[in-house]
């Protein structure tokens, strides 16, 4: 009979962050002491990284800190949410983070290369790899400097109450106080807009819609005469679906986020958006 309890298995799996299985098998194979199955666990991990290379890590959380006039906002990720949510992984993660803020990185390529604590911030993932038991990757980050009497906004979105952030948006504005900024990331959490304006949209990908919205109208059966106005509607309704500035306001939807901003005397001056998950970046 087994020499540990379901407390004990419930206490291990707290402390490592490792899966139901993986825990009993380890008490199992240390008849109980928790000591012993925690090293083992963790030389386990060890040997397991590269195994995990190729796994998905499609949980995890979204962070920002806003500080002297510019905002950082990064998604990490796991493999599970049992792990997102874990004391570990938020703390790796508020690491990281404060880390990224403090030189100043943007970009997730720059901050697994930059140096934490005598290595590199990569190094210190594939050892919480180890410790933890599942993959654990930094997928994006991005920093905004306010503009000149202006201020960087963060807002963060829960998704699920028992989870950490899942969405993050950092927003920068000038010409008016926080609150409007702090709209128009909340704004953006719940609409996903792609990019802050039209000319960001590659022309490429412009003239395709135009070909599929008139391509569409031709099928439908719409009169020769009509198209233009037609494929203008459409690729104009394709605008309000990506482009920040063009989608109507969540909280005023008869005007556009830029109407609104024109009339608080604001300028929305750049965005970021992340999901765990998506590889959406504004």
């Amino acid at each position: 009979m087994a020499n540990y309890t379901a407390a004990d298995i419930k206490a291990l799996r707290e402390q490592t962050g490792a899966g139901m299985l993986d825990v009993k098998k380890a008490l199992d194979e240390s008849n109980g002491d928790i000591e012993a199955a925690k090293e083992a666990l963790r030389i386990k991990g060890l040997k397991g990284v590269t195994k995990r290379e190729g796994r998905s890590a499609s949980n995890g959380l979204v962070a920002a800190q806003t500080a002297d006039g510019a905002g950082t906002l990064l998604e990490i990720n796991c493999e599970t949410d049992f792990v997102a949510k874990g004391d570990k992984f938020i703390a790796l993660a508020d690491k990281v983070l404060a880390h990224a803020a403090e030189q100043g990185l943007d970009s997730a390529d720059a901050l697994r290369a930059s140096t934490l604590d005598g290595q590199t911030v990569q190094e210190l993932l594939d050892s919480s790899n180890a410790e933890i038991g599942e993959k654990i990757e930094v997928r994006n980050l991005a920093r905004l400097t306010a503009p000149e009497g202006g201020q960087v906004v963060a807002y963060l979105h829960k998704t699920s109450p028992d989870l950490p952030a899942q969405i993050g948006v950092l927003v920068a504005t000038t010409g008016t106080d926080e609150q409007f900024g702090r709209d128009v990331a909340m704004h953006a959490a719940a609409f996903s807009p792609s990019v802050l304006t039209r000319d960001e949209i590659d022309a490429e990908v412009v003239e395709n819609e135009r070909r599929v919205a008139e391509a569409t109208a031709k099928e439908e059966g719409k009169p020769e005469q009509a198209l233009p106005k037609i494929i203008e509607g459409r690729v104009n309704a394709y605008f309000k679906d990506n482009v920040l500035l063009d989608q109507p306001f969540a909280k005023d939807p008869k005007k556009s986020v830029a109407k609104v901003a024109e009339e608080a005397g604001a300028e929305v001056t750049g965005f970021a958006r992340f999901k765990v998950g998506s590889d959406l970046q504004g």
